[in-house]
């Protein structure tokens, strides 16, 4: 059995090409481009590997272009428990912008997954977790699969002992935050528009947020994180909600951040962290991933010197 294991089951290779200035309709002259094996899971996996956490990964690729990820996974320690299926693993391009800093995401279609891959994923993951294991879902789901599968999969790995940490947005969050109680995760990380499409309203400020994410922990989630980009995040359980402040950061790429975000929340929960110092670290690892060109972290006392700066203060009903 694994301490963490991340789920991948749309897996990608991040393309980013760079740009001087992003113009629609216009002809553009790329500065720089950058391949990289990708999907949310592969990049918190990447993360953690960074900040020291033994980690696997798990998911379903394409055998015909596996080859980066058996390198990236190798390059950084990660325990490779992949399934391979015929095809080819989707290509994301990123459009960065550096007039503004801005990442344009062009996310073309993944494989097509059946029934009896998805089983295969199953056993694996059944192979590798257990009594208190975290295993992170992250991402979309291939279009051949329900909605629901993420909620499956989290009834079946709580009544394993695990905690899930889940990490997906549209029909795959709502239909996973709308199952019965022993299906829920133990930890979400929606975005604020995310969160804004659960409570079927706009959600104006800090204290509609805060209430919000309250919400979702009434409805039996122990932790609610919300992710708000240079607003910082959000960070609510049963005894408090929190507010963390990202500092000033010079920035490298975009990409990745929000997985680097729950990669630190998952490094908080591995090592016992109280709720503000889950708050600094996660942000900390959020805003390290900036200074940094793909899903990489800089080095640890980095990210502890991030965490020092960052400001965490309580919002109250």
């Amino acid at each position: 059995m694994s301490a963490v294991v991340t789920l991948t089951l749309n897996p990608a290779i991040d393309q980013t090409v760079t740009l001087e200035r992003l113009v629609p309709g216009a002809v553009h002259r790329a500065t720089a481009l950058r391949s990289d094996a990708g999907g949310k899971g592969v990049n918190v996996a990447r993360c953690l590997a960074d900040w020291g956490i033994p980690v696997a990964a798990t998911g379903i690729l394409g055998q015909d272009n596996a080859a980066p990820f058996e390198e990236c996974l190798a390059q950084k320690g990660i325990d490779d428990r992949f399934v391979w299926i015929a095809g080819e693993t989707r290509t994301n391009l990123k459009l960065l912008d550096l007039a503004t800093s801005d990442t344009t995401d062009v996310n073309l279609p993944g494989l097509a997954v059946t029934p009896g891959t998805l089983d295969a994923v199953r056993a694996v993951l059944a192979d590798m977790t257990g009594h208190d294991t975290l295993v992170v879902l992250a991402g979309s789901l291939p279009g051949s699969l329900p909605a629901e599968t993420y909620a499956r999969l989290t009834r079946d790995l709580r009544a394993r002992g695990a905690r899930v940490v889940l990490d997906a947005s549209g029909p795959a969050l709502a239909a996973a935050l709308a199952a019965e109680p022993a299906a829920l995760p133990h930890l979400i990380k929606p975005n604020r528009h995310e969160l804004e499409e659960w409570a079927g309203r706009p959600l104006a400020g800090l204290p509609e947020i805060a209430e919000a994410a309250r919400g979702l922990v009434r409805r039996g989630i122990p932790h609610v994180a919300v992710s708000m980009g240079a607003d910082g995040a959000l960070l609510a359980a049963q005894d408090a909600v929190l507010h963390a402040r990202p500092p000033a950061m010079q920035v490298a790429s975009t990409v990745g951040a929000g997985d680097a975000l729950v990669a630190g929340l998952v490094a908080a929960l591995y090592s016992g962290l109280d709720l503000p110092d889950t708050a600094r670290l996660a942000l900390a690892f959020a805003a390290g991933k900036l200074t940094k060109p793909g899903a990489n972290l800089p080095p640890r006392p980095e990210i502890e010197a991030i965490a020092a700066t960052i400001a965490v203060e309580e919002i109250r009903p």
